[in-house]
């Protein structure tokens, strides 16, 4: 069995997960690298990462650097002396840091790779309206997501459950996947398969204000599966048209309903208890929406104080 030395590199929740999980089988994490602490809120308070929140908690020793390249942070991470360095949900290594190590450095990706590479891999998934996704461990190499795989799994995407839920069930499958490839390394029993490169695999592109816009043009489906695969963020969002108001909005979810109908592609009809948008093979039924400079709420609380008028549209 070999004597592990290891160096945790992650920054958001998604990375907790996996640090607890290593730290609660009690194995040795000599350094945790994330995110410079960052400015938020009014009060730009400073902001610490989820993962160093969790580190500090444990007295783990952190390091945060604002280049991966700089001499000194090199200088501090030899003298760790790691001989594993796993990372989850950080940022692309330069070659001087996943070459240190070693039994090498591996990744843990929100995918079942080769498809989906790159930075939002949970939300295309579901936009994309897959059945099917899962996490994989591989080496990194020079390029994104693209080197040897170590082990995957998979799971089912309910075809009800948006971008969260996703995320959490991954998280948890992520974290035990991470242990089993330690486990490998670990007994000196590690074997790795190259990811197949062909011309159809897909992209976790990252999101942006473009792809975040809806469609109305598009599919009852199509929209319906942006919708929850960018909720609960960044949010779907569109152009709100009633009288004299146009409000940029984002929907946090909604329900879909296949029917044929006369309205014009955009139509907004609302009841006392119900909001609905035409689309060319149905209505989108919106359930959770956010007005600009107001919280997110039900539809049923919109309703309550905010009126829709017979020509409001959606575009």
């Amino acid at each position: 069995m070999k004597d592990l030395r290891i160096v945790f590199m992650g920054t958001p929740d998604f990375a907790v997960t996996t640090l607890k999980t290593l730290v609660e089988n009690q194995y040795s994490i000599v350094g945790v690298i994330t995110a410079p602490d960052k400015p938020a809120g009014r009060g730009q308070k400073l902001n610490e990462s989820a993962v160093k929140q969790y580190a500090v908690s444990q007295n783990l020793n952190v390091l945060q650097p604002t280049n991966l390249k700089n001499d000194g942070f090199i200088s501090e991470l030899k003298a760790l002396k790691a001989n594993l360095q796993i990372i989850v949900a950080f940022r692309m290594l330069p070659k001087i840091v996943w070459q240190m190590p070693k039994y090498g450095t591996f990744n843990l990706h929100a995918s079942l790779l080769p498809n989906y590479r790159g930075a939002a891999p949970i939300n295309w998934a579901i936009i994309n309206g897959e059945t099917k996704t899962g996490v994989s461990t591989f080496f990194i190499d020079e390029k994104i997501d693209t080197g040897d795989m170590i082990l995957q799994e998979s799971i089912d995407i309910n075809p009800e459950e948006n971008a969260g839920i996703l995320h959490d069930k991954l998280m948890n499958i992520g974290s035990q996947l991470v242990l089993k490839t330690v486990k490998l390394i670990q007994q000196g029993s590690i074997k790795t398969i190259p990811q197949t490169e062909s011309t159809d695999i897909k992209t976790a592109y990252k999101l942006d204000r473009d792809n975040c816009k809806i469609d109305w043009n598009d599919s009852l489906e199509n929209i319906y599966n942006l919708i929850r695969g960018l909720s609960p963020y960044p949010a779907a969002w569109c152009t709100l048209v009633n009288g004299n108001d146009s409000l940029d909005i984002k929907i946090y979810a909604a329900d879909k309903e296949s029917t044929s109908h006369s309205h014009s592609i955009g139509t907004t009809i609302s009841t006392k208890k119900e909001l609905k948008v035409a689309v060319s093979n149905g209505y989108i039924i919106i359930k959770e929406i956010k007005l600009p400079g107001k919280r997110a709420m039900d539809v049923k609380s919109l309703l309550n104080g905010y009126a829709f008028e017979i020509n409001a549209k959606m575009c």
